[in-house]
């Protein structure tokens, strides 16, 4: 591969001569490029692991519910609610005319139904269970911006109006139904029969919402509904000969008014100490191994604090690639944890102050892409990362201001998954960086 690569280059140096490189934020003149140029690979540059803990993540418009618990055995105890307001499309009985005619239509029930969204995590062999508590407070925030993050919550009945335990087929399964409480769905009924309730304002000021909460006794997984749940109130026409069973409708159609809390107890995990979001815990106190998870906000950060030395190895020169190896370490992700196709990068700063997604040199988003192909040892199977650009940046840059990565899941606040990688003194599987660099 490298002497494919440098043969790529040379071909540059040869046929290239009425033309530039775009190297990020430095351009390699033609005049650079002369066949007496050294192009040097660098591949003992020290780059630096650790795990930190994000500032709360946006969990509301996140278009799903998700929805479980799990204790993973590196991670810890995993649990994920969901919380949600619900206004309907229509707030009368049906065909009412005379206050005779609407006394004759009859409550019969009322249940939750929870329509799959395919997003699963966890053990599925497992029975999952949870229940559905009402709020007692409506779905409001108080920050400015009026989002909900991960570590939102509100208080809720801790009485459930309804439970239900079923085997998850996440794949074929439409929805999970959930018969509600007669009594809740009873006086529902009397409010809007009564036309005590006429509208979405009057209906959110009676009934504010709910929480969907796991039961962990009996849940291995966390499971992902989608927003067209809805809650339906079935009622009949009292001694008529028709079966016609009519339903009122309510749906979570406002996306802003629905949020996911996920928390972790990390209790007896090599990441139990892992402090607030400006701070870090170093790989080499966590086995050389650095943490990512969704919806909890750990993730994993990446230092390449000597690129400047560069400069004083070769005086003039420039980086024209960086390939970033990132390896899984093997025996952490078994099939009910499987690995995600890619990672998200942010640049941060030494606060761990996310600044802007890692980018190459004409702004395109740069993700690292799994190589999924196994060998013998799993030693092929990674993420390959492009940091050229981002190391130019770097090793130009005037101050001494530095910047790092963090790797994140792309569904960062959409559900749990996560990943275990080595760092660059692990003895397998260690990460690894190849820099390309031309000097003149």
């Amino acid at each position: 591969m490298h002497k494919a690569f440098l043969l790529f280059v040379l071909s540059i140096l040869m046929f290239s001569c009425d033309s530039d490189i775009d190297t990020g934020n430095f351009v390699v003149g033609s005049e650079y490029l002369q066949v007496n140029n050294n192009v040097i690979l660098v591949d003992t540059l020290a780059v630096n692991m650790a795990t930190v803990q994000l500032d709360s993540l946006v969990t509301s418009n996140n278009l799903r519910l998700t929805v479980g618990s799990y204790s993973d055995p590196i991670f810890g105890k995993v649990e994920a609610n969901s919380y949600f307001q619900l206004t309907g499309t229509s707030y009368s009985i049906n065909s009412i005319t005379t206050d005779t005619e609407g006394s004759s239509y009859v409550f019969d029930s009322i249940r939750m139904v929870m329509k799959l969204d395919r997003y699963y995590y966890g053990d599925t062999t497992q029975v999952h269970s949870f229940s559905i508590h009402r709020l007692q407070e409506k779905v409001k925030t108080s920050l400015e911006d009026d989002t909900f993050h991960n570590d939102s919550n509100l208080i809720y009945d801790t009485e459930s109006l309804g439970t239900v335990s079923y085997k998850p087929r996440p794949n074929s399964q439409d929805s999970v139904s959930v018969v509600l409480s007669n009594d809740f769905g009873k006086a529902l009924f009397q409010k809007i029969k009564s036309n005590e309730i006429t509208n979405s304002d009057e209906f959110i000021e009676y009934f504010k919402g709910f929480v969907v909460k796991p039961i962990a006794a009996n849940s291995s997984s966390v499971i992902g509904f989608s927003l067209s749940s809805e809650l339906r109130l079935y009622y009949s026409k009292n001694l008529s000969e028709s079966e016609t069973s009519y339903v009122l409708s309510f749906g979570i159609y406002d996306s802003s008014k629905q949020f996911n809390n996920y928390t972790l107890d990390k209790s007896g995990t090599v990441i139990k100490d892992l402090p607030t979001s400006k701070f870090a815990l170093s790989s080499l106190i966590t086995g050389n191994r650095g943490y990512i998870q969704s919806g909890t906000g750990v993730a994993c950060r990446v230092d390449i604090p000597n690129i400047k030395q560069l400069k004083r190895l070769y005086t003039n020169g420039v980086i024209v690639d960086a390939q970033l190896i990132i390896k899984p370490v093997t025996g952490t992700y078994p099939d009910n944890y499987p690995l995600p196709d890619s990672l998200q990068v942010y640049v941060c700063d030494n606060l761990n102050r996310i600044k802007r997604t890692l980018t190459s040199s004409s702004g395109a988003t740069l993700y690292a892409v799994l190589n999924g192909k196994k060998d013998e040892f799993n030693e092929t199977i990674g993420y390959n990362l492009s940091v050229g650009t981002f190391l130019q940046s770097e090793l130009i840059k005037a101050t001494d201001e530095k910047l790092s990565l963090i790797l994140v899941l792309p569904n960062l606040a959409k559900g749990v998954d996560r990943l275990v990688v080595a760092d660059q003194k692990s003895i397998q599987n260690k990460l690894q960086l190849k820099l390309y660099y031309i000097s003149y």
